[in-house]
């Protein structure tokens, strides 16, 4: 079947009533065929316009690109006759947009030949995707290093969440990507997380609990039967009172792991709004803006000389200075319920002891004199 469609240039003569301006977009004219009688505007639009996604589709429909009659149609749902005309104006592809460089500082803290080693700020997305098509570390690496043009994903062989913070590693060449996308399926990649959880621990262990998506919160993920093996290593660092900061190895790297496990031990990670809602708060003070949660340490094997290496990373200012409040605030709670226990002078018969420090235990008056 021949489906017209005349590309024009929105308020082009012939067009009818000028479209809201989208800077001069391509518009398509385009004729509903007649066996889309009874379709919803989204089905005949995702028919007639198959290189669009239909979501894509029913986007442009809100934000009134879709103009029938010239009059905008808003709702996805609207039923078709068959032979109307409708004018779409199209909207620039995000996607293709993604991949545009960008001006973004990195914290670089080694690079050779084969590698780029990261230390990622909090609050930095890491690829491109829905709601997040610029400002990512991919658009960073692309202005840093522009051939990264020519290896997938510019080189981005692992992730952090978008509020997790520490080192990363980026492939510069295909070969090193390879290489390492394998070591991680071997598990020879060591991730060491450091992270405060709610709740106070006595000791480590391991949590080893597959993870999948929720059965009915489909943007959170969740220890499910039918998920992906996972499987996460903890020890105790340091405790405080109400919290506790622990240490994590990764062996797997499922999509928020350590969130999702702590949590599922009922220690959720300080600051997390997903997996912790309210029980992620700190016991006194005002709530800490994220997941605290940051990548440590990293090793891995060099893919060209074959050596194992290993990266530090000292705790984000965030981070420390929670920590640091903690500490006095335990410090101080420990100095109290010492001086609570302290009953010394009530086993003395008699009264306390007097000792003299000065002369011979005359008034102390003479010793001015």
């Amino acid at each position: 079947m021949s489906i017209p469609q005349k590309k024009t240039r929105e308020g082009a003569p012939g067009q009818g009533p000028k479209a809201p301006d989208y800077s001069a977009n391509d518009t398509l004219d385009l004729t509903v065929p007649a066996d889309c009688a009874g379709q919803r505007l989204d089905q005949a639009l995702a028919r007639l316009l198959p290189q669009h996604s239909r979501n894509r589709l029913q986007g442009w429909i809100r934000d009134g690109r879709v103009l029938l009659a010239g009059a905008p149609v808003l709702e996805p749902r609207h039923r078709l006759w068959g032979g109307e005309r409708l004018a779409v104006a199209a909207a620039p592809d995000e996607r293709a947009e993604s991949s545009a460089p960008e001006a973004i500082p990195l914290n670089v803290v080694y690079e050779d030949d084969c590698l780029l080693i990261l230390d990622k700020p909090a609050g930095l997305v890491v690829h491109p995707g829905n709601g997040n098509w610029s400002g990512t570390l991919l658009n960073a690496l692309l202005h840093y290093l522009p051939q990264l043009q020519a290896v997938p994903r510019a080189g981005i062989v692992h992730r952090l969440d978008k509020d997790t913070s520490g080192l990363m590693v980026v492939a510069k060449t295909l070969a090193a990507q390879t290489d390492l996308v394998r070591q991680l399926q071997a598990r020879t990649v060591k991730r060491y997380y450091q992270a405060l959880v709610r709740g106070e621990l006595a000791h480590g262990g391991t949590v080893d609990a597959p993870i999948g998506r929720h059965p009915t919160q489909r943007t959170k993920m969740a220890v499910v039967r039918t998920g992906k093996p996972a499987r996460t290593h903890y020890r105790v660092v340091e405790p405080f009172l109400g919290c506790t900061l622990v240490e994590c190895a990764l062996e797997t790297g499922r999509t928020h792991q350590i969130r999702v496990h702590m949590a599922s031990l009922g220690h959720p990670l300080v600051g997390d709004p997903v997996y912790g809602g309210g029980a992620s708060r700190v016991p006194k003070g005002p709530p800490f803006p994220r997941q605290a949660l940051h990548a440590r340490r990293l090793g891995l094997v060099h893919p060209a000389s074959g050596k194992p290496m290993l990266w530090r990373s000292a705790l984000p200012e965030d981070m420390a200075g929670l920590i640091e409040t903690l500490r006095m605030e335990a410090y101080e709670a420990r100095a109290i319920a010492d001086l609570e226990d302290d009953d010394w002078d009530e086993d003395l018969e008699g009264g306390p002891e007097i000792i003299y420090v000065h002369g011979d235990g005359e008034d102390d008056d003479e010793l001015d004199e």
